[in-house]
């Protein structure tokens, strides 16, 4: 008996081949995760930065665009910013009013006889910065640690919840030591909850991809 075999149809053909090159992505993103979050992390914390490091080396228009990319990310209020190559890192609303002869505006990114400013504040830089940190921790400890439970990180976020709400609301100003500690509470808390169900998370993805790959490897030697 003669079986004939019907030819694929070519948008079988890319849909299989796109179907094999996304598997193979995926596992090879489930194993290395870990590393591009610490990667999109450590972009976080170095670009703002770099913005200052360029401002000092004439390079402001590059700076000028790293300042944008994060302006919607952070309000940048230069009195709760770190500044750098100047002759000290911090200065509060007063001596930059002084400085700058009257008002600070909010983007103010300082000159050269003050600094130039992170293009985060204090507490992003330690938000992130312990994110970073937890991260590359994180990979030491992957296969045993468990999952922040909610109440304890929500205990975590208790600080900096009272630390920003009480300086909106004009009770305090908060310094930069408190920021520091609370921003870097959360990011810590953050990566603790987060980045052992995301490890489990892509175990299972890794193992399924894997499994497919193996699967229609053995089909097409058959």
């Amino acid at each position: 008996m003669h079986v004939t075999h019907t030819p694929e149809r070519p948008s079988d053909i890319w849909a299989r081949r796109i179907t094999y090159v996304l598997t193979h992505f995926m596992r090879w993103f489930s194993a290395h995760w870990l590393a591009m979050a610490n990667l999109a992390v450590l972009l976080y914390v170095a670009l703002p930065v770099l913005a200052p490091a360029l401002m000092q080396a004439g390079h402001e228009r590059l700076a000028n665009g790293i300042y944008l990319i994060f302006r919607p990310l952070c309000h940048q209020i230069p009195e709760r910013s770190f500044f750098l190559y100047g002759p000290q890192p911090i200065y509060s609303y007063e001596e930059l009013s002084a400085l700058v002869g009257g008002l600070v505006p909010q983007r103010y990114v300082g000159a050269a006889e003050i600094g130039f400013k992170v293009a985060v504040c204090q507490r992003c830089v330690a938000v992130f910065g312990l994110m970073l940190i937890g991260g590359l921790l994180f990979g030491a400890v992957r296969r045993w640690l468990r999952p922040l439970p909610i109440k304890a990180f929500g205990l975590m976020l208790v600080p900096m919840a009272i630390d920003g709400f009480g300086q909106l609301f004009g009770l305090w100003t908060s310094s930069w030591v408190s920021r520091l500690i609370t921003g870097g509470l959360f990011g810590l808390a953050i990566v603790w909850l987060t980045y052992p169900y995301l490890e489990q998370g892509m175990r299972e993805v890794h193992d399924a991809a894997r499994q497919t790959l193996a699967a229609w490897r053995t089909s097409d030697g058959s």
